[in-house]
């Protein structure tokens, strides 16, 4: 365990866009430093040496990041089919982990990382900051306050623009196979001649990546996990193609899917609608809607509105059409078993707005070396993780199989 004081050594493991973002944010909380990195492409790792010193120790192979006993916690940023296998040997090999979404590649492989990290004792944290955000963590306030009366819907969505939302990732004019370790790199991927196009742009096909559902279906279930306390859907079905991006990519960039939650000790049954779509014409737009029976709040980032919508206050069957007197019978006895207004009391919790800085990233990342100081859970560890990566790989299953998916939310595996 580590004290207030000491300092806690890190290395990152796949020194891309997101692994060197990672890394910024890591060494900017106290106690914490980053002393080696690990990529496949040459100019990645002169960039750590330029960014953290010429002493940073780099490497292409990282086994030898994991056999470094200076080393007490790793940054897991590769491409997703490398996901499991590394922070399984890093936990193994006594490191704390912090594991880019989505934790495995494939549902099969979830059972392993957990197994890791019972057995290991060491701290391991999903990197899907939605589980950070204040804005998600005051909407599971304001939903155990049932502020929308009973949940019966949700809508989450992640809408981009622009060729780097797209994945159409810039590619280095250096790149040849003397700069990049493409066999490394391939892994248990099926064997191909090198091209830079896979290698950089590797969200684009599923030998390496996820896709939406692995990138962005991920984080809108966290979200949504994170304000029910949910463990999951049983009914999976999605639909969507290639609309725009349809160069040098074998995975949607627009995907549509809807999943059935039932009924917990957390929340009533109620349905989920997901929506990404990489040319929507504005600029990127995410959010979840949550829909009860007494109004809707909806949260991003930055922002949480709450609208209260309260339940009919006036006698509103449609019995225009009957006699008289069976109008004033049933109005009589609709009076009878119902409050005069609710409208008073609703009014002033109408349309309620909470807004700050959008810190979620540096929260999570604060959060997982704050688990490793005092040796407790992180707060979205290997179950959480496989819980939210399973529904959402589930999707890929069902838009190229074309087929309704079951899964088993508890057991964490998929069903007929």
């Amino acid at each position: 365990m580590f004290g207030a004081n000491d300092k806690i050594q890190i290395a990152i493991i796949g020194a891309g866009g997101m692994g060197q973002g990672d890394t910024k944010l890591a060494t900017s909380l106290p106690g914490v430093k980053c002393v080696a990195a690990c990529d496949l492409y040459t100019g990645r790792l002169d960039h750590m040496k330029e960014t953290y010193g010429k002493d940073l120790f780099t490497t292409r192979d990282y086994r030898e990041v994991l056999e470094r006993p200076d080393i007490d916690s790793v940054i897991v940023a590769t491409p997703d089919h490398w996901h499991s296998r590394i922070s399984i040997d890093a936990m193994n090999a006594g490191k704390h982990v912090y594991c880019e979404k989505p934790m495995v590649h494939a549902i099969e492989e979830g059972a392993a990382v957990i197994e890791a990290q019972s057995k290991s004792g060491k701290v391991f944290q999903v990197g899907s900051q939605y589980r950070s955000s204040l804005m998600y963590q005051k909407a599971h306030e304001l939903y155990e306050a049932k502020t929308i009366g009973k949940l019966n819907m949700v809508e989450a969505w992640l809408d981009r623009n622009t060729a780097q939302g797209a994945w159409e990732y810039t590619i280095p004019p250096d790149a040849n196979p003397m700069t990049v370790d493409w066999d490394r790199f391939l892994g248990n991927a099926p064997k191909r001649p090198f091209d830079s196009t896979r290698f950089f742009r590797w969200r684009n096909f599923q030998d390496y990546g996820t896709g939406v559902a692995g990138d962005l279906f991920v984080h809108l279930l966290t979200g949504l996990h994170t304000v029910t306390g949910s463990m999951g859907p049983t009914r999976i079905y999605a639909t969507g193609g290639l609309r725009y991006w349809t160069h040098d990519r074998d995975v949607p960039d627009v995907m549509l899917a809807t999943m059935d939650y039932p009924e917990s000790d957390a929340h009533p049954a109620f349905n989920l609608i997901l929506r990404v779509n990489f040319k929507s014409g504005v600029d990127e737009s995410f959010g979840v809607r949550f829909v009860g029976s007494d109004g809707s709040m909806t949260a991003s980032f930055t922002t949480l509105k709450v609208n209260r919508v309260p339940r009919p206050d006036e006698f509103d069957y449609t019995i225009g059409s009957f006699a008289q007197k069976t109008q004033q019978e049933m109005t009589q006895a609709w009076n009878a078993k119902h409050a005069p207004t609710t409208v008073a009391t609703l009014k002033p919790q109408d349309d309620l707005v909470f807004t700050t800085e959008n810190t979620a990233h540096l929260e999570h990342h604060r959060a997982f070396y704050t688990s490793i100081r005092d040796g407790k859970p992180s707060i979205e560890d290997a179950s959480f993780g496989l819980r939210a990566a399973g529904p959402a790989l589930l999707t890929n299953e069902s838009y190229f199989k074309k087929k309704v998916c079951g899964w088993d939310p508890v057991a964490m595996k998929e069903k007929a």
